[in-house]
């Protein structure tokens, strides 16, 4: 038991690899100064409860690693219930988002993918968006509109990170798809490690606000998975 428990763990430290390796290969120069802009998208279905109450307390950390790079604004999308998708004003700081976050409850319904990838299109064509999070555990839509969204959202320069929820095959294909397509990286999480969720959205969070440098500095103060990608990825 202990041998496969191992072989797992290893697993999960090369996706985890993987994941920073392909944040730190986009061409991603610094702000000189301006604040990064992300949109922080989840899906609020039923499913998601314990792990939306878990973000919320995590993204104080965006807002905290990302301040002396000239700061950062967060836009907070989710979808839960039937149809329900909501889309926050840009938030510059914690005490602005966790309200939000915390009013939300969690409710059964589908998916609503292709909207959070429709409305950061429609985002990136009012103002610069740096870079998109979806944070979910399934997909319940057509994977190729899905993927054709994805294209779309590339072209505009807006990479997507990932961060898929448990190991569901069908949401694994399709979230994979929309992490290639927009330049951006995908990566598994379990809701045991909110650590390993803290250091990952506070990597993408120093990457949007800073670039390549920035994060790299991230990875030397923070150790850890992220100090692994600065150890295997010095330069474009």
């Amino acid at each position: 038991m202990a041998k496969g428990k191992d072989i797992q763990q290893r697993a999960t430290r090369s996706e985890v690899n993987d994941f920073l390796r392909e944040v730190a290969a986009i061409p991603r120069s610094a702000n000189g100064g301006r604040r990064g802009r992300l949109i922080f998208a989840m899906d609020a279905t039923a499913s998601r409860e314990p792990s939306w109450d878990q973000a919320s307390q995590i993204q104080a950390a965006m807002f905290s690693e990302t301040r002396d790079l000239g700061g950062l604004d967060v836009q907070l999308v989710f979808f839960r219930g039937f149809h329900e998708f909501e889309a926050s004003t840009w938030c510059r700081d914690s005490s602005e988002l966790l309200p939000r976050m915390t009013r939300v409850h969690c409710a059964a319904g589908l998916t609503q993918i292709g909207r959070v990838l429709h409305h950061a299109q429609s985002e990136v064509r009012k103002g610069r968006v740096d870079a998109l999070i979806f944070v979910g555990d399934a997909m319940e839509e057509n994977r190729d509109a899905l993927a054709g969204l994805s294209g779309e959202l590339g072209l505009l320069g807006v990479p997507a990170f990932v961060f898929q929820e448990g190991r569901d095959p069908a949401a694994e294909a399709s979230f994979r798809d929309i992490a290639r397509l927009t330049g951006g990286a995908w990566c598994p999480f379990d809701a045991s490690s909110p650590q390993l969720l803290h250091d990952l959205l506070s990597a993408v969070a120093v990457f949007a606000a800073g670039g390549r440098s920035a994060l790299e500095a991230f990875g030397q103060r923070r150790g850890g998975a992220v100090l692994q990608l600065t150890r295997q990825v010095r330069k474009p």
